[in-house]
């Protein structure tokens, strides 16, 4: 996991106004919160956190918070929970911030990536289905992985990967249901099926109800 030390300036003023100020002015607003802390309203530099996320490519970040502001100063550790985006540009709006201690287990979505190709696909023609693309983990910071993951070559028709099947990783625990399915490899003969009764459908409810 990789380590960086980010500026925040801490604010006693919140509100949409507020907001809005903020990012014509180049910040983004924020809150850094934990179950040790009460919240704290802050701002960063939105040129600077984007440069950050960029050089990361993909890999969580444990940022240093180096709080300023209110005559008051601070470090504190913390990953990001939530970032809020535009919903046209995909601009960061808002950030939460999640405190935490580097000797206490914290509770991650990490992503699912497949390796291999599937037995069931390469030679029958099915279809790779993946139902759900991030497990629920437990582990110290510093443990937690970028992603998690799992060879489907041996999967053939109808096979499914559970959370049950994932290779046991020193330090982690699963915490999705055993049960939860998480890649299937379906048939395609099904998927034909269901693409013929798709127009006829269609063509019933542009017809209506009949009188």
């Amino acid at each position: 996991m990789k380590q960086v030390v980010l500026d925040a300036q801490i604010r006693m003023e919140a509100g949409k106004g507020i907001a809005r100020r903020l990012r014509r002015a180049g910040q983004i607003p924020g809150v850094l919160y934990g179950p040790k802390i009460h919240p704290i309203s802050l701002s960063i530099d939105a040129h600077k956190f984007n440069k950050l996320l960029s050089s990361a490519r993909g890999e969580r970040i444990l940022f240093i918070l180096n709080l300023k502001g209110n005559g008051d100063s601070g470090r504190h550790t913390a990953l990001i929970k939530e970032l809020q985006l535009h919903p046209v540009t995909d601009q960061i709006r808002h950030i939460d911030f999640y405190e935490i201690l580097m000797d206490e287990e914290v509770e991650v979505e990490v992503p699912i990536v497949t390796v291999g190709e599937a037995r069931g696909v390469e030679q029958d023609m099915g279809v790779l289905e993946i139902i759900q693309r991030t497990v629920r983990i437990s582990c110290l910071p510093m443990a937690i992985p970028k992603e998690i993951e799992i060879d489907v070559s041996g999967l053939g028709l109808g096979d499914a990967i559970h959370v049950a099947d994932i290779a046991h990783q020193e330090g982690i625990r699963l915490l999705d249901d055993p049960e939860t399915t998480l890649i299937t490899v379906g048939s395609p003969e099904v998927e034909k099926g269901e693409r013929e009764e798709g127009p006829e459908l269609e063509e019933e409810m542009e017809e209506g109800p009949t009188r």
